[in-house]
């Protein structure tokens, strides 16, 4: 960073730390709002956009050779005229970036002279050629695609230090995608009565970035093709340099004819949740009693202001006021006993959690529950409580699909055959995975500032994606080409800018 960018940050921190300060209380005897007598006028020579950090953005994606890529692999138009598969991929990507929800939210930039300057493009793709270059796609330019974004992401983790390479974890599970149309190929009846599709999704929870993404008919079982998908995420993390792979998935994902093949690989360890059919129920209830150990949960972490106390208890209250039924929590135990599966010719440890519950009507006991949770693994070293800590940890895939379908929009069925929809999820799903991109491209060098550029890549990888385009792509930036540069030039500051720069740095280098 040079000196005139650092002094720049500094005195906009420093000014808006003044206005911020409590003891200043000077103008407190009116209300901060007090602009009047307002104008608006064309600007003939400046040129500005609001989302200015798609730049770095861009940089990132040539940079690694996605551009190259998508053009030289992926040939779905016969002929570039003007655009290329590049151009159709980027635009729909940077869409969800650049606060866009849909196809006709293209037609804004398309029309946007700025934006276009700034990415130095004479013209984008409008919605309608956009869903036509969708409907273009086979199922085999689909794989293709994902097949150039998974050699693109071993770019991005080839940075990262050692030991981010212990051990890859894999998340699996389907989510649904509603639609109201009537005439799309490939729709069906989901098991809750929606209409849509049903796509698999698998992500890297190191990172949340999605490394497969399979669109399927509405009624079509989570766990339909999975298994295929799992050896793609799994070659493509060891070829990216990870020592050793954990699977996990809940009941649907429990395919337990390939379970003997995964174990065959001493690098790969899984854990799935298994149904409570009646006879695991039968065991579990047979053993013995020496053989159950109290389940303690970790407690939670004290939050930073200190502990603070508790608000009254609404929704509780008002359960026993209007005499509704409640379960509730008493406690819980955890067994463990060595199971075969029917389609396995090996042996698995099957740990089981046996929640003890109490069914009440407002204050009334009424009787105790007693529910059963299995969980297969081939796992023979860590604590039964910790493979169950383990498999619970992955609910928080549930947050990466939530973010998917109202962050990114991406989960959207916006065209007519399945085909279609299927590129349109992964193209727009390129977003998510060029924000872990962006963290991981963040530098952590060895020094004294190591430990905290390492936390503020964390923390940029648990952002929520709308927080993300507020922080570091929607900032208003002066646009101009001087010499044989294409400048931003900042208009505004947040304390996020400083990470910002730090990236735009190791780009440039």
């Amino acid at each position: 960073m040079n000196i005139i960018l650092r002094r720049w940050l500094n005195n906009c921190k420093r000014r808006i730390q003044q206005r911020l300060d409590k003891t200043d209380l000077r103008g407190c005897g009116r209300p901060m709002f007090t602009a009047s007598n307002l104008h608006y006028e064309a600007s003939g020579r400046i040129r500005g956009i609001s989302h200015g950090g798609i730049g770095a953005v861009h940089a990132l994606a040539r940079q690694w050779g996605l551009i190259d890529a998508l053009d030289r692999q992926l040939h779905v138009l016969q002929i570039h005229l003007p655009y290329h598969e590049s151009d159709h991929v980027l635009n729909l990507a940077y869409n969800p970036l650049c606060d866009g929800t849909c196809f006709q939210d293209l037609e804004l930039r398309r029309h946007d002279e700025n934006f276009l300057n700034a990415l130095g493009a004479r013209r984008l793709p409008g919605p309608t050629t956009a869903g036509d270059f969708c409907r273009r796609f086979t199922r085999g330019h689909s794989y293709t695609l994902l097949d150039i974004l998974n050699e693109t992401r071993l770019k991005a983790w080839a940075h990262q230090p050692r030991r981010f390479f212990d051990r890859a974890v894999i998340d699996m599970d389907g989510t649904l995608v509603a639609t109201t149309g009537s005439c799309k190929q490939g729709m069906d009846i989901a098991y809750d009565g929606t209409w849509g599709y049903h796509p698999l999704v698998l992500s890297l929870a190191n990172t949340g970035e999605v490394l497969g993404l399979v669109n399927r008919s509405g009624n079509r079982p989570s766990h339909e093709g999975a298994a295929a998908e799992v050896d793609r995420a799994l070659d493509g993390c060891f070829r990216g340099g990870f020592r050793s792979a954990l699977l996990r998935g809940d009941t649907d994902c429990s395919q337990t004819e390939h379970l003997d093949r995964w174990d065959d690989d001493p690098r790969v360890r899984f854990v799935f949740g298994y149904d409570a059919a009646p006879n695991l129920k039968g065991i579990a209830e047979d053993l013995p009693a020496r053989a159950w150990r109290p389940l303690e949960r970790p407690a939670l972490p004290e939050p930073p202001t200190g502990p603070r106390r508790r608000p009254p208890h609404v929704k509780k209250a008002l359960v026993a006021e209007r005499g509704f039924e409640n379960l509730k929590l008493r406690g819980e135990e955890v067994a463990e006993f060595n199971y075969r599966p029917s389609a396995c010719h090996k042996t698995y440890r099957m740990v089981v959690v046996r929640k003890n519950l109490s069914r009440e009507r407002g204050e009334r006991w009424l009787f105790d529950e007693v529910r059963y949770f299995f969980y297969l693994t081939n796992d023979w070293v860590s604590t039964a409580a910790d493979v169950v800590f383990t498999a619970n940890d992955r609910c928080n895939q549930e947050n990466l699909l939530a973010q998917l379908h109202s962050g990114v929009r991406a989960l959207k069925a916006p065209t007519d055959t399945l085909e279609s929809n299927w590129a349109y999820l992964v193209m727009t799903a390129l977003a998510w995975n060029l924000k872990a991109w962006w963290a991981l491209a963040l530098p952590t060098p060895p020094g004294r500032w190591q430990e905290k550029y390492r936390e503020e890549q964390q923390w940029v990888l648990g952002l929520e994606f709308k927080a993300f385009v507020k922080a570091f792509v929607r900032l208003p930036c002066q646009v101009l080409r001087t010499g044989r540069k294409l400048v931003y030039r900042w208009l505004g500051w947040n304390p996020q800018l400083s990470i910002f720069v730090r990236l735009v740095g190791a780009l440039r280098c």
